[in-house]
């Protein structure tokens, strides 16, 4: 039987989609809570990726799951895997 190589666990983290304005690119906000060191509350602190997404598929306000890949560019280390849950439909900006 043959072994395979063991891939390095890769980081793996989930976000919402914030913009996918660029061909083939998402940029998507993750957040996580800390805890303020002297009081004890718990902050919001929010990261902002840029994920390559193959298909283009994601659209904003979905949540999606990336993982950390080799460089693709000078700002892109992300793979979109999947898409968790698709977002609400975007209304238009409509003046009445």
């Amino acid at each position: 039987m043959e072994q395979q190589a063991q891939k390095p666990s890769q980081r793996r983290v989930i976000g919402r989609v914030v913009s996918n304005k660029m061909n083939k690119s998402v940029t998507v906000a993750v957040e996580r809570l800390i805890e303020h060191p002297n009081y004890g509350k718990f902050i919001r602190r929010t990261s902002k990726y840029v994920a390559h997404d193959e298909n283009n598929t994601c659209k904003p306000g979905d949540v999606v799951a990336i993982v950390e890949c080799r460089p693709i560019s000078k700002t892109k280390s992300w793979r979109v895997v999947e898409i968790v849950a698709a977002g609400a439909p975007e209304e238009p900006d409509v003046l009445i």
